[in-house]
């Protein structure tokens, strides 16, 4: 007897017509036919059940902030930057509680379960700290979220930076956060990777770094963390996002760069929809869009994961807390169109940020955590191409978000009476 039964499942590695039966929190049996009765059963009906949706880095302090106190006019990086410092001083936790919780809530129906969020240090009221901790604490029962003591104006270049830091960490954020490329000088950047790993190590505590967000083929800040990753024995445990310098970097110096990232088991975390929005924004044309080597990182061995950033602040006035609409626009923009390429895009999206997160009991497998979401499409592939409607989402064996099948009426003579998007997936040989 078993408390759920998912049955008739595709499953993301390409396996069909599978049975999920789930005991209490975790599942008990996954294959096909699974004999057993059920307190609830669910039909698939041959659709897509993934593990969760996991975005490893989010501004949790910023969202749904869009327009406070006044719109980013240019939409670019350095206006939002100034935003966020007007904005700041107003902050009170329970304004940021409540914007947080409400993002939550759309993260919920989104199937999305596990967030990595920076969290603004550079004042040293630390009510961002404050608010976010309350949030972690709230949303435990749904949502994994993991917070990062973030320098936002510089570890070395904010007055006060480094005691508010260690100070945000003695109060319990849970990772070691840095932005080098926005210190004062390049001398100054690596100087702050290197302080930032050493409290890092001395702590036992990760590291995800805001690096070389720039346009600047010589901001090399990655070089620098990878470097003192090997130097303080964080191998794994070490995240650089955005990256996007690579972009604009000579070949010769990357093809010494990433091997370096290799042997420092560096995670990645490109941010495909701001990364696009924001760089290049000097140039005329050609013009550079800014996401970092995903493909050529992705072949070295690297652990790639992607990020959706923002949803609805003063960088980003998009979003929806969508990470398949991260993975679309990755495909496009990383040119990643092949069929493996779009099979690695979705594993991005889901166990390579569980991996960069170190989520335990994260995955489809027999003693997993029961926490999955069934998606309105057949496959990883037709769900990227739809941004595919989250039909239901499950933590720990209970149901905690449903949406109806989506489907349009239609009122035309001698045509169907309904359209469904997910039945427009192409034949494939020997398949109905």
């Amino acid at each position: 007897m078993f408390d759920f039964v998912i049955k008739n499942a595709n499953l993301p590695d390409g396996r069909e017509g599978i049975d999920i039966a789930i005991a209490g929190d975790r599942i008990a049996e996954v294959g096909p036919k699974i004999a057993a009765e059920a307190g609830e059963t669910i039909d698939a009906t041959g659709r897509l059940v993934s593990p969760p949706f996991v975005d490893p880095h989010f501004h949790m302090d910023a969202t749904l902030s869009l327009g406070l106190p006044r719109m980013n006019v240019s939409g670019t990086l350095l206006e939002g930057i100034a935003l966020w410092g007007e904005l700041r001083p107003t902050l009170t936790r329970e304004a940021l509680v409540e914007r947080a919780l409400r993002y939550c809530d759309l993260a919920v129906s989104q199937g999305l379960l596990a967030i990595r969020s920076h969290v603004d240090t550079s004042d040293p009221k630390l009510v961002t700290a404050e608010a976010l901790i309350e949030v972690r604490e709230r949303v435990a029962p749904y949502i994994d979220l993991q917070l990062v003591a973030f320098p936002q104006d510089g570890y070395c270049r904010a007055e006060g930076g480094v005691e508010a830091l260690n100070r945000a960490l003695d109060m319990g954020l849970d990772i070691v956060g840095g932005i080098p490329h926005f210190e004062r000088t390049m001398a100054d950047g690596a100087a702050s990777v290197a302080a930032l790993c050493k409290i890092a190590a001395d702590r036992g505590l990760p590291v995800d770094m805001h690096c070389d967000e720039t346009d600047d083929p010589m901001s090399r800040h990655i070089e620098t963390l990878a470097a003192e990753t090997v130097r303080y024995g964080l191998k794994g445990r070490v995240a650089g996002s955005h990256l996007t310098s690579m972009h604009s970097m000579d070949n010769y110096y990357v093809s010494k760069l990433i091997p370096l990232m290799a042997e420092a088991e560096i995670n990645v975390i490109p941010n495909p929809l701001i990364n696009i929005m924001l760089q290049g924004r000097h140039d005329s044309y050609p013009k550079r869009r800014g996401m970092t080597r995903v493909r050529e990182l992705m072949a070295a061995g690297l652990n790639v994961s992607f990020g959706h950033d923002c949803v609805m602040d003063p960088w980003y006035s998009m979003g929806s807390g969508d990470m398949l609409e991260v993975g679309h626009m990755a495909i496009h923009v990383a040119q990643m169109a092949g069929i493996e390429d779009k099979r690695k895009i979705f594993d991005a999206l889901t166990v390579n940020s569980a991996k960069t997160m170190g989520l335990q009991g994260y995955g489809l497998e027999k003693g997993c955590n029961a926490d999955l979401v069934v998606l309105q499409a057949r496959d990883p592939i037709e769900a990227l191409r739809l941004k595919a409607n989250r039909l239901v989402v499950m933590r720990r064996g209970k149901v905690i978000a449903r949406a109806a099948p989506r489907f349009s009426e239609l009122l035309l003579e001698g045509r169907p009476a309904a359209v469904d998007a997910a039945e427009y997936a192409p034949l494939r040989p020997g398949k109905a």
